[in-house]
């Protein structure tokens, strides 16, 4: 695409699955971008293994965990369980319905614009009415959340039949510059503040994935960054 535009180079950037797409072009073609800026610091096989719905890595709550730890793995859990389970497991099931309600779309649709977003119970106070009704009118006059929730089958089935391999062996595995943008409203559990947010990934293994140039994270926002 961007040959036939006639750019030799160009950058990517994306969060969340738009984050895995943009750091494996930063792995695969790290020489034809200026750089990659995510919002995530997922590694790549990510969607490797039989329970990819579950952030936590099947990693089980022990009585001896602080009680914020605890208490931050279930609300982490609860806000992105549901979504990424039936997606993987059961999303032709729920597509259907949704392609066939606009209320019930617009109903799913808000309820992670409003549980991933920073907005102290109040959505409107972060996104207008127009911006949600926008969205949800793309996916229903395209009939397109099917092919949306798609992905995540994809993903999770092809990960394990066909298990994500580099394209070379350099380090770090993503060569391109990375910049990384973190949001405390998704901080794992047991890091509180930006700082924290910054230092746990620098000295995390994730951080060996990449080349990060930058990295910062800020004290407000939610999920739909960068």
């Amino acid at each position: 695409m961007t040959e036939t535009l006639g750019y030799e180079k160009y950058a990517a950037g994306g969060c969340d699955i738009g984050g895995i797409v943009s750091s494996q072009l930063g792995h695969k073609y790290a020489d034809e971008l200026y750089g990659v800026h995510i919002g995530s610091g997922l590694p790549l096989d990510f969607f490797t293994g039989p329970r990819a719905w579950d952030f936590a890595r099947n990693r089980p709550l022990t009585d001896d965990q602080p009680a914020d730890v605890r208490a931050r793995v279930i609300e982490l859990d609860h806000r992105s369980a549901s979504h990424l389970a039936v997606h993987m497991l059961d999303g032709a099931t729920l597509a259907h319905g949704l392609s066939d309600s606009p209320a019930g779309l617009l109903a799913w649709l808000l309820e992670r614009w409003n549980a991933w977003s920073e907005n102290g119970g109040d959505i409107e106070s972060v996104f207008t009415k127009d911006d949600l009704l926008t969205h949800a009118t793309i996916y229903w006059v395209n009939n397109s959340v099917a092919t949306s929730m798609r992905y995540y089958a994809n993903a999770n089935a092809n990960a394990n039949r066909y298990p994500w391999a580099p394209a070379h062996d350099r380090t770090p595995v993503v060569q391109a510059p990375v910049g990384l943008t973190f949001v405390t409203y998704e901080n794992p559990p047991g890091i509180h503040t930006a700082d924290e947010r910054v230092r746990a990934f620098k000295t995390s293994p994730q951080a060996d994935w990449f080349n990060h140039v930058n990295v910062n994270a800020h004290d407000h926002g939610g999920h739909f960054i960068p």
